[in-house]
């Protein structure tokens, strides 16, 4: 108990900070921070160390994450502003370029939670928990060239939905 205690005192803002990219919502992520630790604290003992801890509950935390968008349905609740900074301007002195990059956010948000699972998880956990691609291998199970086979084709794919919802 005393060293999950330490764990917990020692991965939760990373956690927290994790899940709160992700929803940008302070309540929200408070609550799937609780929620993965819970769910880390009853299989505690079926970890083996075979990856670092933060990769391990950042998998819990991703999974935490995606089972709450599916009993939601809430596609509102995944900001993507790690990817959103890129493609958009902030447009603050036009409210015209404003009103296309909220529209450009919300068809990224819409992309991406329409991926397959396997490219959405590696996205999600390449922007969001900021993992290197050896502990993404590691928590998807996967060999770290596979992982880095599947971000490129998560960018083609959402790539070339953006292309079709722009320039169809």
């Amino acid at each position: 108990m005393d060293t999950f205690e330490s764990i917990y005192r020692e991965y939760f803002s990373r956690v927290y900070g994790f899940l709160y990219r992700m929803c940008r919502n302070d309540d929200l992520a408070e609550e799937l921070t609780q929620e993965t630790f819970y769910q880390a604290f009853k299989s505690f003992r079926r970890f083996r160390g075979d990856s670092e801890l933060f990769t391990w509950l950042a998998a819990i935390a991703k999974f935490t994450f995606l089972a709450y968008l599916r009993r939601n349905k809430c596609s509102e609740c995944v900001n993507l502003d790690l990817i959103e900074d890129t493609l958009c301007d902030d447009g603050e002195n036009d409210p015209e370029e404003t009103a296309q990059n909220q529209e450009t956010k919300e068809n990224i948000r819409r992309a991406i939670l329409n991926m397959p699972d396997k490219y959405r998880d590696v996205v999600l956990l390449r922007l969001y928990a900021e993992l290197p691609f050896s502990q993404i291998a590691e928590s998807m199970k996967i060999t770290e060239n596979s992982a880095k086979v599947l971000y490129h084709r998560a960018k083609k794919l959402l790539l070339e939905e953006l292309k079709n919802e722009y320039f169809m």
